[in-house]
C-alpha cells in the first residue's frame, strides 16, 4: 500500500475533476449570485414557532403569566427576522432580477412574514383541537401533556399546519422543506398543499402519505401505513405531467381509515362518517356511512407438534412445513 502522503498528492487533481463536472452536470448546481434558503434557518424557524405555539412545552420552561409577553415577544421578533430572510431568499430565487437584489421581493417578503404572524392565533386554535382529538381517540394517552411531548402524529400535523399557511400564501420552497423535515423525523409524509380540517387524528403514523390535492374534513382519524395518493398522473400533449389538477382523494367529516389502507384518485370521495378497514385498496367513491373492508382471509392455524386444525376462514388447513 502506498504511503498516505503519496495518495494525498492526488487530491488536487481529484478536485479539478470534480469542479469540471459543474459545467457538464449543471442541473444540481446553484452557482449564481442569488442565495438559496437555508435548511438550518428553516429548522430554527420551526423551533421558534413550536415554542410560540406550545409555550412551556418547547424551549423555555419558566413561562409565567407575568413574563410570557416579554419572552414570547422576544421569540416572535427572532422568528420574524428569520422568516423574513428566508421568504425573501425563496422569492428572489424565481425573480427575473439578476443582481441578487430586488426591492419588490423585499417588500412582498415583509408583508408575507407579518401576515404569517397574524395567523398564529388561528394556528393555535387548530392545534388545540388536534391535541384534544389525539387524546380523546387514543386510550393509551394518559394526558394532554403526553400527547404534546411525545406523539409523532402531532409533530407532523404541527409542521404541516405551519407549512400549509405558507403554501396558501404562495411562499415557494419553504413549505416543502418544512414538511420533508417532519417526514424525516416522524415517517409521516403530508404535502403542505393538502387541505385538512379540524380535530385531525393520526395514530402511530409511520408510513402515512397524504398527497398534495387531498381534502380532509373535520374529525378524521387515520392510522399507520395509510396512503391517500394519486391513481395516475395526467399528461399533456407533449407527454409532460399536468400539475395542479385534483389527483388525490377527498374525505368527509368523521371518517376513520385503519392501518395499511390505500385510497387513490382525485375522483375518490369517502362520504361522511364512513369507516375504511385495514389493507383496503379503494379507487372509487363510497357514500356517507359506509363500512369498507376486505373479506377475511383464510387463516392457517397449526400446532407444530400436532395435526393441522381447520380454520373458520374457509381455507384449507395445512401443517406449518407444507409448501
Amino acid at each position: 500500500m502506498d504511503a498516505p502522503g503519496n495518495q494525498e498528492g492526488e487530491i488536487p487533481a481529484i478536485i479539478d475533476r470534480i469542479v469540471e463536472t459543474y459545467e457538464a452536470i449543471s442541473r444540481i448546481n446553484h452557482l449564481g449570485r442569488r442565495a438559496l434558503p437555508s435548511r438550518e434557518a428553516v429548522a430554527d424557524i420551526l423551533a421558534g414557532l413550536k415554542e410560540i405555539l406550545f409555550p412551556g412545552y418547547v424551549g423555555r420552561r419558566d413561562f409565567t403569566r407575568e413574563n410570557i409577553r416579554y419572552h414570547i415577544g422576544d421569540r416572535i421578533w427572532q422568528v420574524h427576522r428569520l422568516l423574513l430572510e428566508q421568504v425573501y431568499l425563496s422569492l428572489i430565487h424565481g425573480c427575473r432580477h439578476t443582481d441578487g437584489q430586488c426591492a419588490t421581493c423585499d417588500e412582498v417578503a415583509s408583508g408575507l412574514a407579518v401576515e404569517f404572524l397574524r395567523r398564529i392565533p388561528r394556528l393555535r386554535a387548530f392545534l388545540e383541537d388536534d391535541v384534544q382529538a389525539l387524546y380523546d381517540g387514543d386510550p393509551a394517552a394518559k394526558s394532554l401533556e403526553e400527547v404534546i411531548f411525545s406523539y409523532p402524529g402531532l409533530e407532523a400535523v404541527t409542521v404541516y399546519r405551519i407549512a400549509h399557511e405558507l403554501w396558501e400564501m404562495k411562499v415557494p420552497l419553504l413549505p416543502r422543506i418544512m414538511t420533508e423535515m417532519a417526514h424525516s423525523a416522524t415517517g409521516i409524509d403530508i404535502h403542505p398543499g393538502a387541505r385538512i380540517g379540524r380535530r385531525f387524528f393520526i395514530d402511530h403514523g409511520t408510513g402515512v402519505v397524504i398527497g398534495e390535492t387531498t381534502e380532509i374534513g373535520d374529525g378524521v382519524k387515520i392510522y399507520q401505513g395509510v396512503t391517500l395518493g394519486a391513481l395516475s398522473f395526467p399528461k399533456d400533449g407533449k407527454g409532460e405531467v399536468i400539475r395542479g389538477c385534483k389527483r388525490h382523494p377527498t374525505l368527509g367529516d368523521n371518517v376513520t381509515i385503519y392501518s395499511g389502507a390505500t385510497l387513490l384518485g382525485g375522483e375518490t370521495v369517502v362520504g361522511e362518517g364512513s369507516t375504511i378497514g385495514g389493507n383496503v385498496w379503494l379507487t372509487h367513491s363510497v357514500p356517507a356511512g359506509s363500512v369498507v373492508m376486505i373479506e377475511e382471509p383464510a387463516l392457517v392455524v397449526a400446532d407444530k407438534k400436532g395435526p393441522p386444525k381447520p380454520t373458520s376462514g374457509g381455507g384449507k388447513a395445512q401443517s406449518v412445513d407444507e409448501t
